[in-house]
This record gives structure tokens, C-alpha cells and sequence, in this order.
């Protein structure tokens, strides 16, 4: 008699806490969770719909460490932003004073709403690069934007004869402002997709920002018509809101761990992994990024600085003997006097950006306890590194880290 083949079990269901739920493979591979009894209290209930309506399916698990932490400041960030935008659009109806023509309100209409800040939209598309390599300082400067273009819509009543430009630069600057938040948006969700799930961080995200829009509009509207009623009012609440606004988005960005090598990550990895032998994860090295003075060398990772143009770099008498000291490798190192320039050739991947970086800082570390030459110190770092590197590289990855690209903003490259 044959034996017949269990079959797949592709639903199962699991009681818990009086609610039995339906778990099921989709065909896509997701897995589907559907409550068929609950027997819960109302509040319990509740709890759960708020958690399903504003954060990802399967969260805490489905998403990196940081993410709670960071919606909770970005409910924060928009109710502020929102209230903000209230107090600045009466603050523009007091200052343009008359009621104008339709074909004049038309006119001034296109130049502040749509010219100048398509004029601000383009003039920051042309920086793309460099929010992919630093997303974080791009966020916090494009809410420092749209909160300095809003101060100048608050101030407009204090000078109505130069309401046109006021209201002009203001939206200049937050057409500056949108083009870098909506930038940076992909890669700080990416780096809480744990699951692939970005879709579904992204729609829970804007629900969040809705209904804190919504409230905030609320706020704004109450404030307008009370301790905001007047200029000297809004002088005073404005600040404070900016104030709060802007820590919110700095905070937000400090619960980030993102996970792409630039730089900064890169040179906090090595100076970690030098000092301890351990390789730090992205939630690692979260909260010890310099978000503000992104660009400076760090000691401890050998003051390496990456990007700088070739000829800047290396005397063209001195370009072979760099080549032939690592012919195989995509990157050219030269020791200077204060600092050590990487340069990397067109294709170089994160991988081959962390091998240039290790050699250099590791040469560094070499150089305050022996006498020999930079170049001999280099040869012998190389050597070093070549062994160790496919057991760093392993490990790096295991925490994280993504290798295949190294996001070095608009730095200078080199092909052969």
C-alpha cells in the first residue's frame, strides 16, 4: 500500500489572549495574519487597530531597531510643521494687505507658489548625489529651509512693502526644502525595511504624517486665533515651534541606522574595528554620527579623506609609482602630511573603499610605533589587511551592512 505525501500546510491558526488569528502563506511568500474571534476588551482592541493603521505589518519584527523612536518624533516634527504653516499663511494675508484683482492675485500667485519655488526645486535637484551619500544632514537642512522660509511669512506683516520678495525667498527656500525631504525619504525607510516591507513603511509613514498634519493644522488654527492674533504673538510661538520642529527631525535622524557605506560610516566602522576588533552594526553607529559636520576626518581611522581630485592629489611624477604599489586594487593611496587621500577608480565598490581605508588606517596605527618609510608601513598594512579582509568583509555583511556601493557624494574619480 503506498504511502500518500503529507500535504503543505499552507494556514494555521494560533490562539492567544482571547483573540484566534489565521496565519497564511500568500503566493508571494509573504505571511498574512487575519484575527477571526476576539473576545478582548474594547481598549486591547483599540491598542491593536491604532498599531495596524500607523505601523508595518508584523512590527516590532518586521522592521530594524530605531523605528518606534523615530515615528514618535516624526509625528511630532509634522505636528509642529503643520501649526507653523497655519501661523505663516495668516501672517502673508496681513502683510499683502488689499484685497488684489483676480488677474493680479494670478500673477503673484505663479511667482510665489510655483515660480521661485521651482527655481528652489531645481536649484537642489542638482545635489542628488550627495543626499544618497549623506541623507540624514540633507533631512535636518531641509527642514532648517522650509522653517527659515516660513520665519520670512511670519515676518512679512513687520514690512508689507516688501511682501513680494519675502514671500518669494520663503518659498524658494522650501522648494529647497521639498526636493531634499522627499529625497532623503527612500533611503531612511530602506533602512528600516528589515523585510523588504518599504512599501508598507512608507504607506503607514504617510499615515502618520497625516494625522499629525491634521492636528497640527488644529493647534495652528486655535494659537491663530488666540496668543497668535497679533504679530508680537506669533514673534514669540513661532521660535519656540521652529525649535521643536527641528530637534524633532535631528532626533528622528539619530534613530536611523542606515545601512549604505559613505564616508563618515565608513571611516566610524574602521576606527571602531581598529580600537576593539569588532565591527559595528548600522544601530551601532546610529547615535554617533556628526550630523552637522559631516565631512571631517577622523583620527582614528587613519584622517583618511576620499573624493578629492586626482591631480590634486598626486604629483603626475609620483602617479606610476602609486599604480604599481597595488596594481590590482581600484584604489590609489597617498600620504600626506596631515591627512591621507583615497582616490577611487570609477567602479570601485563599498568593498573596495573599505579595503583602500583599512590599509591606510592601519599604516597610521603602524606609523606611531615604527620608523620605516610610509610606503614600506603601506606595503606591510596591505599585506596584513589581504589576509584579514575576506573575514571582515563576512562580517560585515552579517551585520547589515550593504558592500556593493560606496555613496561618496560628488567626489572625484579616475579611470585609466
Amino acid at each position: 500500500m503506498q504511502k500518500k505525501e503529507p500535504q503543505a500546510l499552507d494556514y494555521w491558526i494560533e490562539t492567544s489572549d482571547a483573540v484566534a488569528r489565521q496565519f497564511k502563506f500568500e503566493a508571494d511568500g509573504r505571511l498574512s495574519v487575519k484575527v477571526i474571534d476576539d473576545s478582548r476588551p474594547v481598549l486591547p482592541r483599540i491598542v491593536e487597530s491604532f498599531l495596524n493603521q500607523f505601523f508595518p505589518s508584523g512590527y516590532p519584527y518586521s522592521v530594524n531597531e530605531g523605528y518606534l523612536r523615530y515615528s514618535q518624533f516624526r509625528a511630532l516634527q509634522h505636528l509642529t510643521s503643520a501649526t507653523l504653516s497655519v501661523l505663516s499663511t495668516q501672517s502673508l494675508l496681513f502683510a499683502a494687505g488689499l484685497r488684489p484683482t483676480p488677474a493680479q492675485a494670478t500673477v503673484v500667485s505663479w511667482i510665489l507658489k510655483d515660480g521661485m519655488q521651482h527655481v528652489g526645486k531645481l536649484i537642489c535637484s542638482n545635489m542628488g548625489a550627495r543626499m544618497d551619500s549623506e541623507p540624514k544632514s540633507w533631512r535636518i537642512l531641509a527642514d532648517v529651509l522650509y522653517d527659515f522660509g516660513t520665519g520670512l511669512e511670519v515676518l512679512s506683516p513687520l514690512c508689507p512693502h516688501l511682501f513680494l520678495e519675502m514671500a518669494g525667498l520663503g518659498n524658494f527656500a522650501k522648494g529647497m526644502a521639498v526636493v531634499a525631504a522627499r529625497a532623503t525619504r527612500l533611503p531612511i525607510y530602506s533602512s528600516f525595511a528589515k523585510e523588504g516591507n518599504l512599501s508598507d513603511l512608507f504607506a503607514k509613514g504617510e499615515a502618520i504624517s497625516t494625522l499629525f498634519n491634521v492636528v497640527g493644522m488644529g493647534a495652528g488654527i486655535q494659537l491663530a486665533s488666540t496668543v497668535c492674533s497679533s504679530v508680537q504673538g506669533k514673534l514669540i510661538v513661532a521660535p519656540l515651534l521652529s525649535i521643536i520642529h527641528v530637534y524633532c527631525v535631528a532626533e528622528e535622524m539619530r534613530a536611523t541606522p542606515i545601512n549604505t557605506l559613505n564616508p563618515r560610516r565608513t571611516a566610524m566602522v574602521v576606527a571602531n574595528f581598529l580600537k576593539t576588533g569588532k565591527i559595528s552594526s548600522p544601530a551601532d553607529l546610529r547615535y554617533m554620527e556628526n550630523l552637522f559636520f559631516p565631512g571631517r576626518a577622523i583620527e582614528d581611522a587613519g584622517s583618511v579623506k576620499v573624493g578629492r581630485d586626482l591631480h590634486k592629489v598626486v604629483k603626475p611624477s609620483k602617479l606610476s609609482e602609486l599604480r604599481e604599489m597595488f596594481p590590482e586594487e581600484k584604489f590609489l593611496i597617498n600620504c600626506g602630511t596631515k591627512w591621507t587621500d583615497i582616490v577611487l577608480e570609477h567602479s570601485a565598490t563599498g568593498e573596495d573603499a573599505l579595503k583602500g581605508w583599512l590599509v591606510a588606517a592601519y599604516a597610521a596605527s603602524m606609523e606611531k610605533s615604527s620608523h620605516g618609510t610610509k610606503e614600506i608601513l603601506l606595503l606591510e598594512s596591505y599585506e596584513k589587511i589581504e589576509s584579514l579582509f575576506p573575514s571582515f568583509l563576512s562580517e560585515l555583511k552579517m551585520k547589515g551592512w550593504h558592500t556593493d556601493r560606496f555613496l561618496d557624494g560628488t567626489g572625484s574619480r579616475f579611470a585609466w
